[in-house]
């Protein structure tokens, strides 16, 4: 293996390269949603002052990598070949992991991936060695279970230390503000916003730069022994300032929040660096040490990995210097940040989750705990806070999801916190940290209204579940990697290496395509150029329309030839994807409904066919799922299959409904409605036909002694799809109306 270890330690800084571009896609949200959600300057200015911040903070993050080195593992227990193993297993599965998340649009947590990657591998390994009887420790003692154990714990406690700090920090500063805090501004903003700014002064720079590589130990001596004095002066300094630049008219609540992006970023560079790069470094060193060392590599025990590393600052820049260049260009970025806004944003709109029965039984006991805690309050006390949480007076920028104040709170937070636990080399997780602190700051300034608070629980279930599967799954797909690599060896890397690359390519073609019709919503978000406006609604609408319709004729399809070939895993899987269909219609409509409002009343006339097009593909939905449902429960059952003297019949109806829904496709995506009333009428014929398909089922049920229960599911099928080829004439008429 010696001879082909070069060859791997290259692979492993390439799958560091594609690991840094889908980690920083996914945690953008991380450091910019505060930024961005508040409107406080352009998402181009956001993300160059974030970029900044990384690359900074990567200087900040040497004190970090000893996590990737020995946090997880006691490496004095391990030959240098089961060390690769352990390492190359990590970081295909940290890549694979990182890409599905960005491609499904969900906030992850790679700091989660790494450690639980690290240890579902490392385990793999021990268990070979201790079944082989090369093990000089017990499993306990291979694993590095003290640190492992702390990290775990600092990794999900942190999540409900953001929550509550979230919470009760936001609960107190919009008492003290209140929505209207420019009314009370004057003479509290110098003050907040020195705290504010001194507080990540501190934490970035003095707790942070522990981590850093140029600071030499008579530094931190300074740096400890003066603590105090410099956050004095520090807050003196800055709350004169920032008084000064109010009284000149500046934004400083804006001020404060992209200082606390920059410092965030940083934060996130600081202690996030080490689970891209963390891995190929230490696998860089164990590869150094075996070509100085003259042991077998498979006999070469890895203690060295034990002392301490000072990463090569060069490594360190060139990996902030990328990951800036990635937040610059990333589109996935967009997705996973547009995630974190929709669930903490203050005003109602589009929802990107739907309702789930947990969050419905949350939400509902929270009612009753808020109605019985009211109800023993002072009339007067009630009246106060009811006052100072009066949003009719709300200061929101045009499109933005929240306020500055809770933008100031939740990124200030955020930063305090993840520097901390740099600070302790603990790898709190950013994600967990930024999300959770982001979410108790909307939910105490009460953004989850009644008619958003179930989406939004089902929301960040969602995320927090993605959360914990990521452990599960990183764990167990890095067992069975690093499994794998021990008894096949290097051609085993190999198909793996490339099997990785192959799921990547084909992830980011899928995300490619499907993201037409975000890019087209943001950009009506951003321009308020009513002809922009209405030309973009047209086009995301017809977008909409045909991506539906390709769903709805997959879903016909599948349904059709699965109840022939009884095939119930994919009766089961369709059913679903007619559930999901729903919700990404539900989706859509919501952006288009959002983009309508932004259109002046002159476009009024068009709100009739533009509503009309969504309730025809809710009935084509609704055929469907009473196509499906019978399909699958008479399958389910093993009753008595459809005689194949009817398949020829069923084929000619396929045929039909599938040339209604092309030809509907076809003519919506071209916009060629000249002859839309022929094309209506050819659609009418193939209608016809069915509907006399259906006149003779009803005779074979009233005559022939056939089987009634399949019987009369077939002339279910019959009827419905009658509906579906009806449907199409009437979303033709809609969309040839909404378009003149």
């Amino acid at each position: 293996m010696e001879t082909f270890l070069p060859i791997v330690i290259t692979f492993i800084f390439i799958l560091a390269i594609l690991g840094i571009i889908a980690g920083v896609s996914n945690d953008a949200t991380n450091f910019m949603s505060a930024a961005v959600g508040t409107k406080s300057a352009s998402y181009r200015v956001v993300t160059i002052i974030a970029a900044l911040g990384i690359v900074i903070g990567s200087l900040m993050s040497n004190g970090m990598m000893e996590i990737a080195r020995n946090g997880v593992f006691t490496p004095q227990y391990f030959f240098a070949n089961e060390i690769i193993y352990i390492y190359l297993a990590v970081m295909i599965a940290n890549l694979i992991l990182l890409d599905v998340f960005n491609t499904l649009g969900l906030p992850t947590s790679t700091s989660v991936s790494l450690v639980f990657e690290l240890l579902g591998a490392t385990v793999a390994i021990a268990m070979i060695k201790m079944h082989n009887g090369t093990a000089d420790a017990s499993l306990a003692e291979l694993i590095n279970t003290d640190k492992a154990l702390t990290m775990v714990v600092g990794i999900f406690l942190s999540v409900a230390i953001a929550f509550i700090f979230g919470i009760i920090v936001q609960y107190i500063t919009r008492l003290i503000f209140s929505f209207n805090y420019l009314k009370n501004l004057k003479w509290k903003v110098g003050i907040f916003s020195g705290i504010a700014t001194t507080a990540l002064i501190y934490f970035m720079l003095i707790k942070g730069m522990k981590g850093a590589a140029f600071i030499t130990a008579d530094m931190h001596t300074w740096i400890d022994t003066h603590t105090w004095q410099l956050l004095g002066i520090s807050f003196v300094f800055l709350t004169i300032l920032m008084q000064i630049l109010y009284f000149l008219k500046v934004n400083v609540l804006k001020l404060v929040v992209l200082i606390g992006t920059f410092a965030l970023a940083m934060a996130f560079a600081g202690n996030d660096l080490v689970n891209f790069i963390g891995v190929p470094l230490a696998g860089l060193d164990t590869y150094i040490e075996v070509r100085r060392s003259n042991v077998a590599i498979d006999s070469l025990s890895m203690g060295s990995l034990n002392t301490m590393s000072a990463a090569n600052t060069i490594y360190l820049v060139v990996a902030g210097i990328l990951m800036a260049i990635t937040l610059l260009t990333s589109k996935k970025a967009k997705i996973v940040l547009q995630t974190s806004l929709d669930l903490s944003k203050q005003n109602g709109g589009n929802e990107s989750f739907g309702s789930s029965a947990i969050a419905r039984s949350l939400v509902r006991f929270t009612n009753n705990m808020v109605t019985a805690v009211d109800n023993i309050l002072p009339a007067k006390v009630k009246a106060w806070i009811e006052r100072r949480f009066d949003n009719r007076e709300m200061i929101l920028e045009e499109n933005a999801s929240f306020d500055l104040i809770r933008g100031s709170v939740s990124i200030v937070l955020a930063s305090m916190l993840i520097a901390l636990g740099t600070s302790l080399k603990l790898p709190l997780s950013t994600t967990y940290v930024t999300f959770m602190v982001t979410m108790g700051a909307s939910l105490a300034d009460r953004a989850w209204s009644r008619e958003s608070a179930v989406y939004r629980v089902t929301g960040m279930f969602a995320v927090i579940g993605g959360w914990f599967i990521t452990a599960i799954v990183a764990f167990l797909i890095c067992f069975l990697i690093a499994l794998l690599f021990y008894y096949g060896g290097i051609v085993a890397m190999i198909v793996m290496i490339a099997l990785s690359v192959l799921v990547i390519i084909k992830n980011r073609a899928k995300t490619n395509k499907n993201n037409e019709t975000d890019d087209l919503f943001e950009q009506a978000m951003n321009t308020s150029d009513q002809e922009i406006l209405y030309e973009t609604l047209i086009q995301h609408n017809k977008q909409s329309i045909n991506e539906l319709l390709n769903i709805s004729k997959n879903i016909y399809t599948d349904v059709v030839s699965s109840f022939i070939k009884e095939d119930i895993k994919t009766l089961r899987k369709v059913s679903n994807d007619c559930r999901l269909a729903k919700e990404k219609m539900k989706q859509l409509k919501r952006k288009e409904i959002m983009i309508m409002r932004r259109l002046d009343d002159k476009m009024i006339n068009k709100n009739t066919w533009f509503h009309l097009s969504y309730n025809c593909i809710e009935q084509i939905l609704y055929a469907l799922r009473r196509i499906c449902d019978p399909c699958k429960e008479y399958v389910d059952n093993s009753f008595t299959p459809l005689d194949k003297k009817y398949l020829p019949e069923v084929e000619s109806l396929k045929e039909k409904v599938i040339w209604s829904i092309d030809t509907a496709d076809i003519t919506i995506s071209t916009s060629e409605y000249s002859d839309v009333d022929g094309v209506m009428e050819r659609i009418k014929t193939r209608e016809d036909e069915v509907v006399e398909m259906s006149h003779e089922q009803m005779d074979r049920i009233q005559h022939n002694k056939e089987n009634i229960d399949l019987a009369l599911l077939y002339l279910n099928i019959i009827q419905e799809s009658s509906e579906l080829i009806t449907e199409m004439r009437h979303i033709l008429r809609s969309e040839a109306k909404l378009n003149e």
